[in-house]
């Protein structure tokens, strides 16, 4: 082969390359953005709701879940992390969860994200972290109830 069928040859390479790896990123930030649901929540810290079990699965994009304010209140993390966080108005977007741990990033109105949580399913550990700049205001285990 010549030079010049060598260097065409990797060009289309490349490009083909490039052209598939940026589309699927654009299809994945219109589903997400298509797919956000925001949650009124009203925190009672009298009423316990009873823990569900959640399905194993593994997300490997962000991913928003179109579930009611019902449904989020079955995660046996939710009561701690509406005590900590000041907000009314919430959207939860699942980031990942698996056997291991759930990753929630938590939404003001506006669509901006103003905290995490890390579940560790294992040992019932919660983390909550001010994306702000405030850090981490919650690390401790949750009892079981």
């Amino acid at each position: 082969m010549t030079t010049m069928n060598k260097a065409l040859l990797i060009l289309v390479a490349v490009g083909t390359l490039l052209t598939a790896c940026n589309s699927n990123q654009a299809n994945n930030s219109n589903d997400v953005q298509a797919d956000q649901q925001s949650v009124q929540t009203q925190v009672k810290q009298d009423d316990k709701e009873p823990v569900k079990e959640e399905t194993n699965q593994e997300d490997k994009e962000p991913t928003t879940e179109n579930t009611n304010h019902n449904q989020w209140s079955t995660l046996p993390e939710y009561n701690t992390i509406m005590q900590n966080i000041d907000l009314k108005d919430v959207t939860f977007t699942t980031v990942t969860d698996n056997e291991g741990k759930r990753i929630l990033l938590l939404s003001d109105e506006n669509g901006r994200e103003k905290y995490k949580s890390i579940f560790v399913k294992k040992t019932n550990r919660l983390k909550i972290i001010n994306i702000d700049g405030e850090g981490q205001i919650f690390n401790d285990v949750l009892k079981s109830e």
